[in-house]
């Protein structure tokens, strides 16, 4: 019998029956129902932090949300549901920059071994953990040989368990930069699959990126950590070669991720149009100005910094690279502590495959710890993460016509953030992924 994930439970029954994952192998599929509902304790508003008690979120067969309502308001024709009413609802997270086809140590030497293929399946395993973490959709910034795409399809199409993608496929690199492959002796001629270098060129790649699939485009603007022999404070594409490469992504309905650690290359990125600067760890106060006045946004991408120290060992960095990584990292934490206090537009983000996937939300707490309130750092995963990814009428609010994508928690994430870290439920569509208030069982 054919596995599928399309066959994942769409709820579970009023009292509470164990979760039915997709098929095992002589497996028998999951009940499928007309439409379903979900009772919450308390439901948490992302749009005012209000805390909404005794609520009802009913979704169609589509897994579409049809009526957000107080279960005194509810109607009684909201079909067979689940019975969260210990727990916390909020919508499902959104991660705005994951590397899902990537593991620990894949930077360095170990990771120059390692096929397309092979990338391929860890993207599947990372996209099962990233949502059982509670993430339902994310964006995921640069992959191998367009793994990200068929990831994104083989999710798409019920034949892996995993969030909703926005994928860009390969990321745009000069020759020699962060993103081309400078591991490998000069005999052989080796340039990775995204470099490009001047203003026909990069207008090349963006259109052969969008043509195998790409939902968003990624460039690297500037130098990076993971990467021999590049500078963090370089600027890697000229203002005309960027304004190109933005131009030509948003003539064909994509947006653009600028990979920007450099003071001035974030602002030659912002003044190029892009409308994301990931990571942003050297900006100043011109640059934090910029975001504010262009409404660019802001993809911090913080917990690595906490991680990162505790393994270098593990990692097999070159010497550069590990040199880059302790620059890098307290200079990050004082210039976005200071743009958040300026209150930029914030997507979260946490570059998981740097480190191991499952762990995003650790990334909250840093986020509090450098100034933000818990309930600003959930916004920034739920409603303006679904506005950078152009699905504001789709995913991050718990609301009428969106996806029933929804997680559940014990006790107020507004109250203590870290709350987020042990997500107890995970719906995705209408189909639930993850119960542990029912079962100790998830989807595997």
């Amino acid at each position: 019998m054919r596995r599928s994930v399309r066959h994942a439970t769409t709820i579970g029954f009023m009292l509470g029956v164990a979760l039915l994952c997709p098929l095992a192998p002589g497996g028998v599929a999951a009940q499928e129902v007309a439409s379903g509902s979900v009772i919450c304790g308390s439901l948490l508003d992302v749009r005012t932090g209000h805390l909404l008690k005794s609520m009802r979120v009913t979704f169609d067969q589509a897994g579409v949300i049809t009526a957000v309502e107080s279960q005194s308001q509810a109607n009684g024709t909201q079909g067979v549901g689940v019975d969260l009413s210990v727990a916390t609802c909020l919508p499902g997270l959104i991660d705005a920059h994951t590397h899902l086809n990537n593991d620990p140590g894949d930077q360095g030497y170990t990771g120059v071994g390692t096929s397309v293929p092979r990338a391929a399946i860890t993207g599947a395993k990372n996209a099962r953990l990233t949502l059982l973490a509670g993430f339902t959709t994310v964006r995921n910034m640069t992959s191998p040989g367009y793994s990200d795409i068929a990831l994104r399809d083989g999710i798409n199409a019920g034949e892996v368990i995993g969030p909703r993608m926005v994928a860009s496929g390969p990321a745009l690199s000069i020759t020699g930069g962060h993103n081309d492959q400078n591991l490998f002796a000069p005999e052989l001629h080796y340039t990775s699959e995204g470099v490009a270098d001047g203003v026909d060129a990069v207008r090349a790649k963006v259109r052969e990126n969008i043509k195998y699939g790409a939902d968003v485009i990624k460039v690297m603007a500037t130098g990076g950590v993971m990467s021999e022999g590049d500078s963090l404070t370089a600027v890697q594409y000229s203002p005309e070669e960027l304004r190109v490469i933005v131009d030509t992504a948003h003539a064909l309905g994509r947006k653009v991720g600028a990979h920007a650690h450099a003071t001035a290359g974030i602002k030659t990125a912002i003044l190029a149009g892009v409308d994301s600067v990931e990571h942003g760890s050297n900006i100043d106060e011109e640059g934090i100005r910029l975001l504010k006045e262009h409404g660019t946004y802001l993809v911090p991408t913080l917990y690595l910094g906490d991680w990162l120290p505790e393994n270098y060992a593990a990692l097999g960095l070159t010497k550069n690279m590990l040199e880059k990584a302790k620059t890098v990292i307290p200079q990050a934490r004082e210039h976005l502590r200071r743009a958040f206090s300026e209150k930029v537009k914030v997507a979260f983000g946490t570059d998981a495959g740097v480190y191991p996937h499952g762990l995003n939300a650790r990334e909250f707490a840093v986020m509090v710890k450098l100034g933000m309130t818990p309930l600003a750092a959930i916004q920034s995963a739920t409603i303006n993460g679904a506005d950078l990814l152009g699905w504001a009428d789709k995913v991050g609010a718990l609301e009428p016509g969106h996806y029933a994508d929804l997680i559940a928690v014990t006790g107020n994430p507004v109250d203590n953030v870290r709350i987020l870290e042990g997500v107890k439920f995970v719906m995705k569509g209408g189909q639930v992924y993850r119960d542990d208030f029912h079962s100790s069982r998830t989807c595997n």
